[in-house]
C-alpha cells in the first residue's frame, strides 16, 4: 500500500476534532492556518473560536480598527502575523470583492501568505492537489526517507518539497494534508516521537538506521540577542501613562508603559542616573513604590531580561504629557499590549498603587 493510503487511514482512525475541518470557507482556513502558525493546536482552538466569533468574516476583519485586531490576538506572538491579516482582508475586500483568489498561484500573490499557507488554503477549501508542506512534513520525510540535507537550506527545502509532492494523494488533497499533518504533530513529533504507533514505522529509513532524533538536519543555530528592559509604570492621581510601538522592532503597534533599554539590568541607583529617566522626569522627583525582580523572557531570536518599576508622580513632566497617552490604570487591558507586559500585570496586583483619588 502507497504512503498516503496507509496515511489517510490512519487519519480516518485517529483524526482530531477540529472546527476548521468542518468548513470549506477560505476565510475560516485562512484564519486557522495563520493562527497555528508558531502556536500548538491546544492554545490555538481558543484563539480559532475567540477570533472567528469577533470577526466572522473577511468583510468584518477588513473594517475593524487595527487595535482592536492586535487585542484579540494579543498573547499568540509573532503580531506581524495580525498586521498581515488585517492588510489582507482589506485588499481581498477592496480589490476582489470579499473573494479569496481559488488557487495556489492567486493565494500566494497576498500578503502574509507563504507557500504553505497558500497551498493550505488551495488545499482544504478548493481542492487543488498541492502539498501543503510545513516544518512538520519537512520532519516526516527527512526521517521516512533518511534525508540529511539541512532543512534551512534552499536545496533541502526544494528536495522535501519535491518528496512531499510527489507523495500527495491527488484525488483527496485536502484528507491527505490534514492526515500528515495530524501525523506530525501527534506521532512524528521533534522529541520523543512515538514510533512504535506508526503506521509508517517499516517504510521509515530514520527508524531502521536509528538516526531518528539526528533528523531532520539543521545547518544554522538560531542566535539570540541579549536585552535588557526596565518598564516604568507611572502613577499620577488613578492614571498611568503608554505609548504605542512604533520602531520596526518586535511587538510593533502595541501598547506598552515609559521603556528604558540598557546594556546590562541597571540597578535602581543607575536607573535614576539614566538618560531615559531623567527625560521622562526632569525634576520632578517621582516617589519609586514598588521594583519587581527581574523576569526572563525568550522570543525566538530575542532573550529579554525585564523588570517593572512602579513610581507616584506628583507633577506631569512634559515629555509624559507629550510624548504618552495618559489613561485610567484599570482601563490597561483594554489596550493590546506585548505579553511579557500582560504576565506581569496579572501576576503583580499593581493596581494597588492606584487608587483613584476622590
Amino acid at each position: 500500500m502507497v504512503f498516503s493510503h496507509i496515511l489517510i487511514e490512519w487519519y480516518e482512525r485517529n483524526k482530531r476534532d477540529l472546527p476548521w475541518r468542518h468548513t470549506s470557507d477560505p476565510y475560516k482556513i485562512w484564519v486557522s492556518e495563520v493562527i497555528l502558525q508558531q502556536t500548538r493546536v491546544a492554545q490555538g482552538l481558543e484563539y480559532y473560536l475567540n477570533f472567528t466569533e469577533t470577526f466572522p468574516t473577511v468583510y468584518s476583519l477588513a473594517e475593524a480598527d487595527i487595535d482592536r485586531v492586535l487585542k484579540v490576538w494579543q498573547g499568540l506572538g509573532y503580531y506581524t502575523r495580525a498586521r498581515n491579516m488585517h492588510a489582507t482582508a482589506k485588499y481581498i475586500v477592496d480589490n476582489l470583492g470579499g473573494v479569496f483568489p481559488s488557487s495556489y498561484s492567486g493565494l500566494i500573490q497576498l500578503k502574509g501568505i507563504g507557500d504553505y499557507t497558500a497551498s493550505a488554503i488551495a488545499a482544504f477549501a478548493f481542492r487543488e492537489p498541492v502539498a501543503a508542506v510545513d516544518g512538520n512534513v519537512y520532519r516526516i520525510f527527512a526521517r521516512v526517507f533518511g534525508v540529511e540535507t539541512p532543512i534551512d537550506t534552499s536545496k533541502g527545502k526544494a528536495e522535501l518539497k519535491a518528496i512531499a509532492s510527489s507523495m500527495l494523494d491527488v484525488e483527496r488533497p485536502h484528507i491527505y494534508n490534514q492526515a500528515i499533518m495530524d501525523f506530525g504533530g501527534t506521532l512524528c513529533m521533534p522529541k520523543n516521537p512515538r514510533c512504535y504507533e506508526c503506521p509508517v514505522l517499516e517504510m521509515c529509513s530514520a527508524f531502521r538506521n536509528r538516526t531518528v532524533d539526528d533528523l531532520p538536519v539543521k545547518s544554522k543555530k538560531v542566535k539570540q540577542t541579549i536585552r535588557y528592559f526596565t518598564y516604568i509604570i507611572p502613577e499620577n492621581r488613578g492614571k498611568t501613562f503608554i505609548s504605542k510601538r512604533s520602531k520596526s522592532d518586535i511587538w510593533h503597534s502595541l501598547y506598552e508603559f515609559p521603556l528604558v533599554e540598557s546594556e546590562r539590568q541597571l540597578t535602581i541607583e543607575e536607573l535614576v542616573k539614566d538618560e531615559s529617566w531623567l527625560s521622562l522626569f526632569g525634576d520632578t522627583m517621582p516617589e519609586i513604590v514598588h521594583v519587581s525582580s527581574p523576569a526572563k523572557y525568550v522570543l525566538s531570536h530575542q532573550k529579554i531580561f525585564a523588570q517593572f518599576v512602579v513610581v507616584k508622580v506628583a507633577t506631569v513632566s512634559p515629555v509624559l504629557e507629550q510624548a504618552y497617552s495618559q489613561i485610567n490604570f484599570d482601563e490597561i487591558h483594554e489596550y493590546s499590549t506585548p505579553r511579557l507586559i500582560e504576565g506581569y500585570l496579572a501576576a503583580e496586583p499593581v493596581e494597588k498603587y492606584f487608587k483613584r483619588n476622590v
